[in-house]
């Protein structure tokens, strides 16, 4: 028996209420079982119960035995004076307040039908995947649609966590901001904390001033990723490290130790050299990126604005001194839906926040026409039949797999508590 399967039953009252009582014998009505906040403190606040022939108002706090109320050090918490009675499912010991009177005991296991259980066990039993894969293509349409959305919207408040962090970090400068995420996002999962640490080390000051020479942003985000060679062979690699020298020396840029950056394993196109070179081009040619982002709505401008190419040194160019044949080296369709769903749209909702401004059906609108993302997880989904149509569906999931059911919160999940109707 697990508690939150506990707090489920208190919560949705699956437990048979005539002729309720505590184990000491006296009548129990339930007339509000209490708000399930989740803070610190006890489980349920400000329940209205009858005990007996006393009404109380209070709290409730639920354990699977009543020791755990001792083996928690409640009875040295003030927070746990108000509360009113304690439901278990095995009662093996009273609980006294600081005032010796005794805390009444609800002992669930006798209240709780076959079926409530059955259904429970069945849901939570070892499964090969997910514990609903059998039964997820059954939850009605309207609950996994308006579950999806609420799962979106948790995702992407997660997502704007980093976002306020690096907006007190520079003094709320938005743009900074957005030059910091881009990068991380450029860098993908290999080199993304890599690109970021890189992009934090360069005030945004100097990214404004410098921006007119595609080649000086170049030699800045290659020098500070410690990717230009040391002993260059062609003329265009000495010429970025003699400008990143003068650059450095100019701004007074202290030295950084980052992490090595990655090629293993990456396509051509997503060596890390010419993710940086696409950088450094977007903002060389994309003077007002951030006020052009935030008034963007719908998918094709957000493309219109990444219609960049590289210079022209690296159309040619997978790493330095290797020549290769040209190729114009553009941002693909898929990579900026990737840096849609990751940068720009946590930007919006971040900004629109501080804004006072409602947005929420704007981003689900334009969620909906990008592509699905295609990994592990959603093939898996589709697997059990629930498959996805676009971005805002797959993001749902990836929120539903990595925050419910690795963690196993079936009794949190609106697909969960849907099951345990049947």
């Amino acid at each position: 028996m697990k508690e939150d399967f506990l707090h489920y039953v208190w919560q949705y009252k699956k437990f048979t209420f005539s002729n309720l009582t505590t184990v000491s014998g006296d009548a129990l009505t339930v007339v509000n079982a209490g708000q399930y906040l989740q803070l610190a403190g006890p489980d349920f606040f400000n329940a209205q119960l009858v005990i007996g022939m006393q009404k109380w108002a209070g709290n409730v706090e639920i354990h699977v035995k009543s020791s755990d109320w001792y083996l928690h050090h409640h009875e040295k918490d003030s927070a746990y004076d108000s509360v009113i009675l304690h439901v278990v499912w095995e009662h093996d010991t009273p609980i006294f307040r600081k005032d010796n009177s005794e805390i009444p005991v609800l002992e669930l296991k006798h209240f709780v039908t076959k079926d409530v259980l059955h259904n429970y066990q069945e849901l939570t039993s070892a499964k090969t995947w997910i514990y609903c894969e059998n039964q997820i293509n059954t939850v009605d349409a309207f609950v996994l649609q308006n579950w999806q959305e609420r799962l979106f919207f948790e995702r992407l408040e997660r997502k704007s966590v980093p976002i306020q962090q690096l907006l007190q970090e520079t003094e709320n400068d938005w743009e900074a901001v957005l030059f910091y995420m881009l990068a991380k996002n450029f860098g993908l999962n290999t080199n993304g904390e890599t690109f970021l640490k890189m992009a934090k080390s360069i005030p945004f000051t100097i990214i404004r001033k410098e921006r007119f020479e595609v080649e000086n942003l170049e030699a800045l985000l290659f020098g500070r990723s410690d990717l230009l060679p040391l002993e260059a062979e062609d003329v265009y690699a000495k010429n970025l490290k003699s400008r990143f020298d003068y650059i450095s020396q100019k701004y007074q840029l202290a030295k950084i130790i980052i992490e090595p950056v990655q090629f293993f394993k990456h396509r051509p196109d997503n060596f890390p050299t010419i993710r940086l070179a696409q950088l450094a081009m977007l903002y060389h040619k994309q003077h007002h990126l951030f006020s052009e982002l935030i008034e963007a709505k719908r998918l094709e401008q957000f493309y219109s604005l990444f219609t960049v190419s590289v210079s022209d040194y690296w159309q040619t160019h997978y790493q330095f001194d290797k020549e290769s044949p040209k190729k114009k080296k553009q941002f693909s369709k898929s990579f900026i839906d990737l840096l849609l769903i990751n940068t720009i749209l946590p930007i919006q909702f971040a900004y629109a926040k501080s804004q006072g401004k409602e947005i929420s059906e704007d981003l689900l609108e334009l969620l909906r026409t990008i592509s699905p993302e295609k990994n592990g997880i959603i093939e898996k989904f589709s697997h059990f039949g629930i498959p996805s149509k676009n971005a805002f569906e797959t993001q749902s999931l990836l929120a539903l797999k990595n925050d419910y059911c690795n963690q196993k919160k079936c009794l949190q999940c609106a697909i969960g508590i849907e099951l345990l109707k049947a």
